[in-house]
């Protein structure tokens, strides 16, 4: 896709740059071809005048050498001959043919006569004995010039628009690829039985679709393989009963051959129902692990948690408002533990704020973390720090009385921390780091702080801003 891409982009740009670089070119051909002849009529009209005055050889030999190109020798005057014993006049430089000369001066309009090394331009003027014709040699560097250069920088561009145009297809291309090889990727570790992998929901929204059908698909998947497992180990041990009424019967048989032959068919029959159900347990439990592994849409579950709490806080007459949940923002904890986390957040803003006190939750996804932020337009905590470290074991039963343990240990697993402190509302602000998955970025790092830097200097301009 990629290649075909830049394939596209340099067919089309070459075309484009054809069709427009050549006539362009040709035109400017033509533009120094006018130019060169036009300065050649400007240089005969300035002879013109003077043989309207006279003819006397002095002052016209005077008149050509003032012209622009007279003392070059590019400039000659044809005066024909005055009277019977008359002779015709050359002054200047001649290159025409005369047979050339004497058609311009019958015709009586400008022509151009090709000579050695150029053309002239001939140009007749009424005088006193007859027609006078001016000559006015241009030579072939003055039809071209300044057309190489302009020509070169037309190439110039041209290359240049057609280098632009497939780095353009190409990134274009690896914006399209890339997400397209992730999906690819991960169909395969799928296939393989990772089933704790999924993709991340960017690039063209074609491909956004197709990465969130994947991600739901992996999660049908994990939840049918969660049932079956639970299935077969709730039938393995449904045959507990049967296998413990056939060993008291083998029991009662006897010490015969076919007594001891059932009894030893039981107890393989234990044996097998035995290894059903450990292979079960192990399994449920990898299906749960994969589960974790593969994370949720942390954007969903506030939506949805939200949506529960909202009754509420409509009874009670609270302003609610979430921001940053309008689109899909993976995290890597599982998703009961995030809505259990969420829970304990919001329980806290509906049990120690009066009722009609505000609160919001916003969601910032990084690069290198997810950060949830809770917060309220109540009173606040006296002593955040106090509060965590209680959360630590540092005070009593370790608890904290607000319901942050199993928010803390929520964002501990991640490598993140929670924070807590004053929020743009007045209130609490109860801030999760929830670092992604990848090992790029702790709490502790230099992006770390810089991010929460950029939070905190977005908070204080919230602040001002509102105040």
């Amino acid at each position: 896709m990629r290649w075909a891409l830049v394939k596209v982009a340099l067919a089309v740009t070459t075309m484009v740059v054809v069709a427009f670089a050549v006539p362009l070119g040709l035109v400017v051909k033509e533009l120094a071809r006018d130019r060169a002849y036009s300065n050649a009529e400007r240089q005969a009209a300035t002879i013109g005048p003077v043989l309207a005055i006279t003819t006397d050889r002095p002052q016209l030999e005077r008149a050509v050498a003032s012209a622009e190109t007279g003392r070059g020798g590019r400039i000659g005057v044809h005066v024909p001959a005055s009277g019977k014993n008359g002779k015709p006049a050359e002054i200047g430089s001649r290159r025409a043919a005369q047979k050339d000369v004497e058609a311009a001066a019958e015709l009586g309009r400008a022509s151009i006569s090709p000579v050695t090394g150029g053309s002239s331009l001939l140009q007749p003027t009424a005088v006193a004995s007859g027609i006078a014709v001016v000559e006015v040699f241009v030579p072939d560097a003055a039809l071209t010039n300044g057309v190489t250069t302009s020509w070169v920088v037309l190439a110039g561009v041209g290359l240049a628009l057609v280098i632009g145009s497939v780095a353009v297809a190409d990134r274009l291309g690896t914006r399209m690829v890339r997400p397209a090889e992730r999906l690819a990727g991960a169909a395969h570790d799928l296939g393989k039985g990772k089933l704790g992998v999924r993709v991340p929901e960017d690039g063209p929204k074609e491909l956004r679709s197709a990465a969130s059908a994947f991600n739901s698909m992996a999660d049908q998947v994990v939840q049918l393989l969660a049932n079956e497992r639970e299935l077969a180990a709730d039938l393995s041990h449904r045959l507990r009963t049967p296998l413990t009424v056939l060993r008291l019967n083998a029991a009662s048989l006897g010490d015969t051959s076919a007594a001891e032959q059932t009894r030893a068919a039981v107890e393989q029959l234990e044996r097998e129902v035995d290894q059903i159900i450990r292979t079960a347990r192990e399994q449920k439990a990898q299906t749960r692990q994969a589960a974790a592994a593969a994370g949720c849409d942390a954007a969903e579950v506030i939506r949805e948690r939200m949506g529960f709490w909202s009754a509420l806080a409509e009874d009670e007459g609270r302003t609610v408002r979430i921001a940053g949940a309008d689109h899909p923002v993976r995290v890597p904890v599982a998703r009961p533990e995030l809505a259990a986390a969420l829970d304990a957040m919001l329980g806290n803003v509906f049990r120690h704020t009066p009722e009609g006190t505000a609160f919001a939750v916003d969601v910032h996804n990084a690069e290198e973390a997810v950060i949830v932020l809770v917060s309220d337009a109540g009173g606040g905590i006296a002593d955040p720090d106090a509060a965590l470290r209680r959360g630590h074991g540092g005070g009593g039963d370790g608890s904290t009385g607000l319901g942050l343990d199993i928010v803390r240990r929520l964002a501990e697993s991640t490598g993140g921390d929670v924070r807590i402190g004053r929020s743009v509302l007045g209130g609490t602000e109860v801030r999760v780091w929830l670092a992604l998955d990848d090992g790029r970025a702790r709490p502790g790092t230099r992006r770390g702080h810089r991010l929460r830097r950029t939070l905190g200097g977005r908070r204080r301009r919230t602040a001002r801003t509102g105040s």
